[in-house]
């Protein structure tokens, strides 16, 4: 059967919902499915490295990270994350942020060099998942929109466009 995936819009800065607080995820059902598989979608078609549900205006504590640190030759691959939180963190990044919400800005974000999260699949069951640097940033950053938070509240400063 062939699945239907869709894009979604991304929703920007100006838009309420990012600010708001997310609901657990409780049914992991074919709405949650459908959900991820287009937020799949909507972030390879961005060139995202995450996507939070409440970026396509869902307040629901989903979220995808792009696993970038991969061998040499292989493919990098999402991670589905529901539920998340973060269980241990390490070290210290500080470097540019971007986010697709707030299209063209970037700031100077300290966040953690190592992070651990505890999730569920799609399916409910529950795992652990550790990041290192970009992927580390990208689960700090995509946990913050599930609480209403844009990485321009946590940054330094806003980059110039000629600083990038």
């Amino acid at each position: 059967m062939e699945k239907n995936m869709a894009l979604r819009n991304i929703v920007t800065k100006e838009d309420p919902v990012l600010y708001k607080k997310c609901r657990q995820v409780t049914e992991f059902n074919s709405r949650l499915h459908q959900l991820l598989d287009d937020m799949r979608e909507t972030l390879i078609k961005s060139n995202g490295v995450g996507l939070a549900a409440p970026q396509v205006g869902i307040l629901r504590r989903a979220v995808l990270v792009m696993e970038t640190n991969v061998p040499e030759g292989e493919e990098e691959y999402i991670i589905e994350l529901i539920n998340p939180e973060i269980i241990e963190q390490s070290g210290e990044q500080t470097g540019a942020e971007g986010c697709l919400s707030v299209p063209e800005e970037y700031g100077v974000v300290t966040r953690p060099m190592n992070v651990k999260v505890r999730a569920q699949d799609r399916y409910g069951e529950f795992f652990e998942v550790e990041g290192t640097g970009l992927t580390a940033r990208c689960f700090s950053h995509e946990l913050d929109h599930l609480e209403g938070i844009l990485f321009t509240s946590k940054a330094e400063r806003m980059l110039d466009p000629e600083e990038l």
